[in-house]
């Protein structure tokens, strides 16, 4: 059922109020539903409950949608990414209803008598709302996936060091069934069981392979933990997985992909640390619909990059692939032997030439994969040098939306 014209209002009016108090209303939301509903544990991320991620995502969703209440419609790609991840943890039409008896109560909690019973009926609707617009397209992309419904048990058959603190895992199917093919770029939801709390931990990690029908590749880094980031459980449960051990796997899915036609356009691959991984699964599928198509490689890691090597053979291979390697944590060795494709320090695009970058080609596609501050940077670089953002596509390996700020041409 619509809003009417004054419960629109109503929840146009209570954006301000939000942007002061949705993050509070968000956590006393999560904390009020993992208390109450224990099972949500083995959906919901305790690192990103407790890095704050999932709340301010939440909010933010909670506020665009509030922004754009008279005009839905232009939330839907942003909606996208949210339901893509949904769908790869296995979240059900029934869950909506729990999760929105939580927010209402958290939200009358925090707001106290700001929070009037027409406030309170605006907002109901206004949530069944959304999250019919989420179940709908959510119930079309299970419909995609066919018969692989919810966890699938996969075999490690294979552990492959690819740098420091990285590993890939080859992964095929217990049951012997083909393997669905994917989009370079998309990636699957992993689940493990953690002893120490007795709930699964999942995580997104991409596929780092073209498709085949017989095993998946993902490539993984290991988080050790630092000051500013805490130790990763689901990597470090993945680095003890010996050959054999089982493991479970979501249909493979994301918003992140590469349109497998054949072109000539320049292709240019941005990525960072980990953020390696989609892109080389476009690179693959990009050679191989195209041997001859200019493509670009310019990636920044501490040290080693994964699939150096690999990339090496490739641009030797196929004179149209330039690559440029940038490491921000050189050690002496490697400034006292520093091949000519390698920058030492921060990726600078500026620094590039304008062959690799392609920025006078008027179709020229972009890919950027790594953390948020760099994808913002290159980003906003391009921008300003006039590259037509339909043109530029980006993967975050963090929970909710990139918000760029504004640039000055």
């Amino acid at each position: 059922m619509a809003l009417t014209y004054k419960e629109s209002l109503l929840v146009k009016a209570s954006v301000p109020v939000l942007r002061e108090h949705g993050e509070t209303v968000s956590r006393l939301c999560y904390s009020r539903l993992l208390a109450a509903n224990p099972e949500f544990n083995n959906i919901l991320s305790k690192t990103n409950q407790a890095n704050g991620r999932q709340p301010r995502a939440f909010t933010a969703v909670i506020l665009a949608f509030a922004s754009h209440i008279s005009h839905t419609s232009e939330l839907v790609p942003r909606l996208e990414r949210m339901c893509n991840k949904h769908c790869s943890l296995g979240v059900k039409p029934e869950h909506y209803a729990v999760i929105g008896k939580h927010l209402l109560e958290a939200f009358a909690l925090v707001l106290g008598s700001q929070w009037t019973p027409a406030l309170n009926a605006a907002w109901a609707k206004a949530y069944s709302m959304l999250s019919k617009m989420l179940m709908t397209r959510e119930g079309q992309m299970y419909g995609q996936f066919g018969a692989w419904q919810g966890w699938r048990n996969f075999r490690l058959d294979r552990k492959v060091i690819e740098a420091d603190g990285i590993f890939s895992l080859h992964l095929t199917p217990c049951d012997g069934g083909l393997l669905p093919n994917f989009r370079p770029g998309q990636y699957v939801s992993v689940r493990v069981p953690v002893p120490s709390t007795g709930n699964y931990a999942s995580r997104q990690y991409s596929l780092s392979e073209c498709s085949g029908d017989s095993y998946y590749r993902i490539t993984v880094r290991r988080v050790q933990g630092t000051k500013g980031e805490a130790a990763g459980v689901v990597s470090g449960l993945l680095d003890e997985r010996q050959t054999g051990d089982i493991l479970q796997l979501t249909h493979p899915t994301g918003e992140f992909y590469f349109d497998n036609h054949p072109s000539m356009s320049p292709l240019v691959l941005i990525s960072a640390g980990i953020g390696v991984t989609p892109l080389i699964s476009i690179l693959h599928s990009a050679l191989a619909l195209n041997p001859d198509r200019p493509v670009s490689w310019i990636h920044c890691s501490p040290r080693k990059a994964p699939f150096e090597d690999h990339l090496r053979q490739l641009a030797e291979a196929h004179p149209n692939l330039r690559t440029k390697f940038f490491r921000s944590k050189a050690r002496q060795p490697d400034l006292e032997n520093k091949p000519p494709q390698y920058e030492m320090g921060r990726l600078e695009l500026a620094s590039i030439g304008l062959e690799k970058l392609h920025l006078d080609h008027g179709g020229a596609e972009y890919y950027i994969c790594g953390p948020e501050l760099l994808t913002e940077d290159v980003a906003g670089f391009l921008s300003i040098q006039g590259v037509d953002p339909a043109r530029v596509k980006h993967e975050l390996f963090t929970t909710g939306d990139l918000e760029f700020k504004a640039y000055n041409v």
